[in-house]
């Protein structure tokens, strides 16, 4: 089985109550003090979230773990994420992150479970020159290159290219339908316990959703 882990999913951790905010202050919620303000990726704004994960098995596209909390950032997510993954399913043999991961936690988190992970290092351009696609592989970096480096190595590979370009086919239709499909956009509970159950919820609603496609095909 290789397992995919999906990028932050962020949702507005203090339910109907909406607070504006600005650059130069930062508001805290009474309503969910366990919340906390984190940059929207898509509109450049700041708002009261939680960070929820999803693993998501790349051949049948159901959700195998999940997890939640305040961090701000993915750099310690890996670690609930995987130990998320019930020891029935097994483990997976590879991983595949985005940028936001990149770091010694979760290199530990993957390195002791036996996973090869495959970690973006940076923002990749959206429309590379076909020089870009096909140049060569470059050498092989030094035993003593930095862990940066070796993955941006691995990344180049034949096989690192396709793990990781599977991603976008794995982890972001999953996220994408629970928040178009499902309409799942904002928490209704308020706390990290409560809201890691309804996260435990909306994962639940879309196996059961991804299981009804299966038994048709």
């Amino acid at each position: 089985m290789q397992g995919q882990l999906a990028r932050r999913v962020r949702r507005g951790g203090c339910g109907n109550v909406h607070f504006k905010r600005n650059a130069t202050r930062r508001v805290l919620t009474q309503s969910d003090p366990e919340s906390r303000i984190m940059k929207n990726p898509t509109n450049a704004g700041f708002e009261q979230d939680y960070n929820a994960q999803v693993a998501v098995d790349q051949a049948s596209l159901l959700i195998v773990g999940y997890a939640l909390s305040n961090h701000p950032n993915d750099s310690q997510e890996a670690e609930p994420t995987l130990q998320a993954i019930p020891s029935a399913i097994g483990t997976p043999t590879a991983a595949a992150l985005d940028a936001g991961y990149f770091g010694p936690a979760t290199l530990t988190a993957c390195a002791k479970r036996g996973i090869e992970p495959y970690i973006a290092t940076g923002r990749d351009p959206h429309h590379p020159s076909w020089q870009q696609r096909f140049s060569p592989l470059p050498d092989l970096p030094p035993e003593d290159a930095s862990a940066l480096v070796k993955m941006a190595y691995k990344l180049k590979t034949a096989l690192g290219k396709a793990i990781y370009r599977a991603r976008k086919c794995t982890v972001e239709p999953v996220i994408g339908i629970i928040k178009e499909v499902l309409g799942f956009r904002q928490f209704s509970l308020r706390g990290t316990q409560a809201a890691a159950g309804e996260w435990c919820l909306v994962c639940l609603a879309f196996n059961l959703k991804r299981f009804h496609t299966l038994s048709w095909a």
